[in-house]
């Protein structure tokens, strides 16, 4: 299903938001999960521990908070409280503005109806639509696709995903 997608970088995740597959657009427009190491393909430890990663989001503190929210909501339906509780300390540990977004204890289901902004170091800003789905047979699993959200974005991508 991820390489059918050629245009639209998806990747699957588990509840604790570790990426454990992606295809060549989700390598060349969000992150080459492939070339950190299996511990680093976590979606919070990049957001809050990756310079580049907060530096390429348009709008940080929204996207932080909503991502947060949306951590925690996904912790609870797949009954994964205790699972996450080293991760969420770690985070705590790591980041002051985590820490202060988990104490909130904010809840957001689903991915909301405005597109991503990223800016690419080669590409620029690219606007991308997103959204999630249940793996079938496979509740601990998530994939989430973004659709480039104009045809501007879209000739972006197709250019990162050719070179």
């Amino acid at each position: 299903v991820l390489d059918a997608l050629p245009y639209s970088a998806a990747y699957i995740k588990t509840p604790m938001w570790d990426i454990v597959a992606w295809n060549r657009a989700a390598s060349k427009v969000l992150t080459d999960y492939g070339a950190l190491p299996p511990e680093r393909r976590n979606i919070l430890r990049l957001m809050f521990g990756a310079k580049h990663v907060r530096a390429k989001q348009a709008d940080w503190r929204r996207i932080t908070r909503f991502v947060v929210a949306t951590f925690r909501a996904d912790v609870v339906r797949a009954g994964a409280v205790a699972e996450v509780e080293g991760l969420v300390a770690e985070l705590c540990a790591m980041s002051a503005e985590f820490a202060a977004l988990w104490r909130e204890n904010n809840v957001q289901s689903g991915y909301g109806d405005h597109p991503k902004r990223i800016e690419h170091p080669t590409a620029g800003w690219i606007a991308l639509d997103y959204c999630a789905f249940a793996v079938d047979g496979r509740p601990d699993l998530q994939l989430v696709v973004y659709n480039p959200a104009t045809p501007e974005d879209m000739a972006k991508v197709k250019a990162l995903v050719e070179a």
